[in-house]
């Protein structure tokens, strides 16, 4: 029997608005299309739904032409568009709907934000608000587990990841077929399509390489070495893989002091199963060496997920000093600095760096284990029983 999750954003009435486009970006097969159903089953508006794979849909709302366009949405009160990235021009057209029929509201999502987000950010200025979903969070989790079913569960989330059709999938087996064809089919399929990308195989040689240096500081000019390409196509690769939700890239936090360092960054994988099935890795964890990794990416991207969802504004950073003193993960929010350090191991425990406690005021530090992760990505009980 299938499990049914409950997404953050449900109701998605709660974010639309008249005369304004709500955009909900993600990378395929992460729920965007389950999302928008499930809202149009219990909907209120008269509503009209397509899809950006559509050629005919694709003529009209690329045709810029008013009465075309016009004629399109008449007499709907809520215009759906799924894939919203395969229509060119598709940000002059939803400034025309919102800006030319009084009360409608509009309704897309897309897979490519660099592509989407270009063709919509200019024209719909002021009318639009965006989403991203992600695959599934923990926080998302709860209503289908509760809290110690999800730490039961924890190793298995760390190998295979949260994405909704790898968590249905009914045996390990086939959970491991399900990302094998979503890292080598689906991932990168708009990135392979652009006319400037003839080399998948360097495309995922890159990704390899990054899924070993997870937690580390990338150099892009040891791993265009390593690739035999320039250092400006690394750094262009790593911009797709990043804008089209592949990997999550978190940069170094400095106040100029020169102990610290600054350029480089680090990526994470989105989904730990992704990152897996890259390098081809399902093993156990007691029979693997790369617990550290994984609980690092699992854990930086579940704390996204969890600000995203809860409405939690901060900018997030590594910090490192060149003489080996780091923090995992700093979020600065509201005037204060909150350094989180991640540990596999609960027995570990890690003072703040030495220079970080000398240097920085208003701060505190907290090292993230098995035994208390939930408090940093799970709302407070109270929170939650308030909630349901």
């Amino acid at each position: 029997m299938s499990v049914l999750f409950a997404r953050a954003y449900e109701p998605l009435e709660n974010f639309l608005q008249p005369n304004k486009v709500l955009v909900i970006y993600g990378a395929r097969r992460v729920g965007k299309t389950t999302l928008l159903q499930n809202y149009l089953k219990q909907t209120p508006f008269k509503y009209k739904f397509d899809s950006g794979d559509n050629l005919r849909t694709q003529q009209i709302l690329s045709s810029q032409e008013f009465g075309r366009i016009l004629s399109y949405v008449e007499g709907y009160d809520l215009l759906v568009i799924d894939e919203a990235q395969n229509i060119p021009n598709i940000g002059m057209a939803l400034k025309i709907i919102v800006d030319q029929v009084p009360g409608i509201r509009v309704l897309v999502s897309g897979s490519s934000s660099f592509d989407l987000a270009g063709q919509i950010g200019e024209p719909l200025t002021g009318r639009k608000k965006t989403l991203i979903l992600y695959p599934l969070a923990q926080y998302e989790l709860l209503s289908a587990y509760n809290r110690f079913e999800l730490n039961e569960n924890l190793a298995q989330f760390l190998i295979f990841g949260a994405y909704p059709e790898v968590l249905q999938a009914p045996t390990r087996q086939a959970r491991i077929e399900t990302l094998t064809e979503l890292a080598h089919s689906y991932l990168l399929k708009e990135i392979l399509a652009l006319d400037r990308i003839r080399n998948s195989r360097t495309l995922f040689d890159l990704l390899k390489l990054i899924a070993f240096q997870t937690g580390s500081e990338v150099s892009f000019s040891e791993i265009g070495t390593q690739l035999g390409i320039d250092v400006k196509t690394v750094q262009r690769y790593l911009d797709l893989l990043e804008k089209t939700f592949v990997l999550y890239r978190l940069n170094a936090f400095s106040r100029n002091l020169r102990q610290e360092v600054t350029r480089k960054a680090k990526y994470y994988f989105m989904d730990n199963g992704i990152r897996n099935a890259v390098i081809a890795q399902f093993n156990d964890l007691d029979q693997r060496n790369d617990q550290g990794f994984l609980w690092e990416n699992f854990m930086v991207m579940e704390r996204l997920k969890y600000r995203a969802y809860q409405g939690i504004y901060a900018n997030a950073y590594f910090w490192r000093t060149y003489q080996g003193q780091e923090i995992d993960l700093l979020e600065e929010r509201d005037g204060f600095l909150y350094g989180y350090e991640f540990k596999w191991n609960p027995k570990a425990r890690v003072k703040p760096p030495e220079l970080w406690g000398k240097t920085y005021a208003n701060t505190t530090f907290e090292t993230i284990h098995p035994l208390n992760y939930q408090d940093l990505i799970l709302p407070p009980f109270e929170q939650r029983a308030s909630a349901e």
